[in-house]
């Protein structure tokens, strides 16, 4: 049988605009049969309240005859009006479901639980925290702030928009808490890198379900606690709860965090074991993330390739993995066949290709997607992009063109931009543009170490040891503390950790034995400049000690 050519088979394929006029005319198709039936009530003489015809006008889309539909009638009692509110509600009309109760209120129909339910949601969907004050104290008055449905809301509204010390009162003035007021909580404290509380509170749960359970993993994960997310998932396991679709993006993302290969790979086992063939898409996209940030950059593709339903994160998640891996002309390449794919790019693809030619020195090709996008589609670029163009730079060393770049930015650069530049001038030991650009950050944030230690490490690379000891020195003056470099290895599956001046490991006399040896072998070699740099250090170490 022969193939269909590919150009007849793309002359056929629906594209955006056919797409939407499909759309408006299922939608207009569905209004007009919605006005017919308002008719034929009319009619009959069939009330409104025993109707659909709302809910229907808000499924065509015309919120506006919805609307009026509701004002025109007065005979609503609180459980159609409730489910009106509803109604507008899940079609994102939250601006009208609020509008809504005040009408209620006009109607003198006295709101429930659910009422309050849904328009607290609303104001929270919103980020109208004043709002949802109002409604927290309509409901107090009403004595419902205790109901569970309605302070599971109320606790949801204060963590999204407001403090963990008011959420907590929402939570005690709740009667009987369920797992959702719970999980809500905990995501609260996690949210706030309140750890121990998460915990005490999720240890103290009557029940406890798979989201609790996420939520503790993901938390942890997200705030790099890779350790305590991959315990809990054991825990969790060990307790006899399945993990579901949810549950392997977060501990695919601990691993990668610390790229244990082997870790993830147990985890990628139990995922098949467990989901077999319904592995999701967001579950495959975490898997190709995790294996491009272990540099296994082949079984990342293999996962992408076996992949049915692929969206944007998909591709996004190999792009970048090929820059992550310095790997920035396949990363390239592997764009272009995006786009013959037919995918639309987005503002996280852009950054991933900036980022590609960042990692390999791809300047002019960096200058060509930036400028294509400042041209075509100028809403995708976020600072983001900006600061990689001037990292990018920077770290070329084409310092005229990135303090030029700085000076034309439509908006006021902010630190990192400034660390960028620095960051630059501490790879090829530009020290005069690295105060400059330290002084910018110390105006930004006078409590900022790190713009220190960078103006320090490009004085280190120039050999001005004098002006490393005075930073020092003004550091310690100002009693500012920095964050101790952490790197971590993995052998035989097991994961070890280590901090900069850490001495705990359970090995520390072997490590040391290994490093002396190594430093006495450098010693035998003739002119060895890493030796001398080596001496240097050494010799700068002993002077701020004294």
């Amino acid at each position: 049988m022969k193939s269909i050519p590919l150009k007849i088979i793309q002359a056929h394929r629906p594209n955006f605009k056919s797409l939407t006029k499909i759309h408006k005319f299922s939608s207009n198709h569905h209004l007009l049969q919605t006005q017919k039936s308002h008719a034929h009530h009319l009619k009959l003489g069939i009330s409104t309240t025993e109707s659909d015809l709302i809910r229907s006008y808000c499924e065509s889309k015309s919120f506006s005859d919805a609307r009026i539909l509701f004002d025109e009638t007065s005979e609503w009692d609180l459980v159609s009006a409730t489910t009106v509110i509803g109604h507008f509600a899940r079609h994102d009309r939250h601006k009208d479901a609020i509008s809504l109760f005040s009408r209620l209120l006009f109607l003198n129909i006295k709101p429930n639980e659910f009422t309050f339910g849904t328009v607290i949601h609303s104001s929270t969907t919103l980020r109208v925290l004043r709002i949802g004050e109002q409604f927290h104290a309509c409901a107090f008055k009403l004595c419902l702030q205790s109901n569970v449905y309605v302070g599971s809301s109320i606790l949801n509204l204060y963590v999204k928009l407001s403090t963990i010390e008011e959420a907590r009162k929402a939570f005690d003035d709740t009667s009987e808490p369920n797992v959702v007021s719970y999980t809500t909580l905990i995501c609260g404290y996690l949210k706030n890198e309140r750890f121990e509380d998460a915990l005490q509170l999720f240890q103290d749960m009557p029940e406890k379900n798979v989201v609790s359970w996420n939520a503790m993993i993901g938390g942890y994960s997200q705030m790099g606690h890779t350790e305590e997310a991959v315990n809990l998932f054991v825990e969790m396991h060990r307790e006899g709860l399945l993990p579901n679709q949810s549950t392997f993006p977060c501990v695919f993302s601990a691993a990668a965090n610390i790229a244990a290969i082997g870790m993830g790979k147990s985890f990628h086992a139990c995922a098949l074991k467990i989901l077999g063939s319904s592995c999701d898409v967001f579950v495959g996209n975490s898997l190709i993330s995790f294996y491009a940030k272990c540099g296994c950059m082949e079984d990342s593709l293999l996962i992408f390739n076996k992949l049915h339903d692929r969206n944007i994160v998909s591709w996004n998640a190999v792009i970048c993995g090929y820059a992550q891996n310095g790997r920035g002309k396949e990363a390239l390449e592997f764009f272009e066949k995006m786009q013959v794919s037919g995918l639309r790019p987005n503002s996280v693809t852009l950054l991933c290709l900036l980022l590609a030619c960042n990692h390999t020195g791809l300047v002019d090709e960096a200058f060509s997607y930036f400028n294509l996008v400042k041209t075509e589609d100028p809403n995708l670029l976020k600072p983001e992009h900006y600061a990689c163009m001037v990292d990018l730079l920077s770290r070329s060393g084409r310092f005229r063109e990135a303090e030029n770049f700085l000076q034309d930015l439509p908006f006021d650069p902010g630190i990192g931009f400034w660390k960028a530049l620095l960051g630059g001038c501490q790879i090829h030991s530009n020290t005069e543009l690295a105060e400059f650009a330290a002084q910018r950050i110390q105006d930004l944030d006078p409590e900022d170490a790190s713009s220190y230690v960078m103006i320090s490490n490009a004085n280190s690379a120039a050999g001005r040891w004098k002006n490393v000891s005075m930073i020092r020195k003004e550091m310690r003056e100002k009693e500012m503390t920095r964050i101790p470099g952490c790197s971590w290895i993995e052998i035989k599956s097991k994961v070890h950790v280590f901090v900069t001046g850490d001495k705990r490991h359970v090995q520390v006399d072997e490590i040391y034995v290994v490093l002396r040896y190594f430093f006495e072998h450098l010693r035998e070699i003739p002119d060895s400049k890493l030796l001398q740099n080596i001496e240097l250090l050494v010799d700068h170490q002993k002077e701020l000690r004294n």
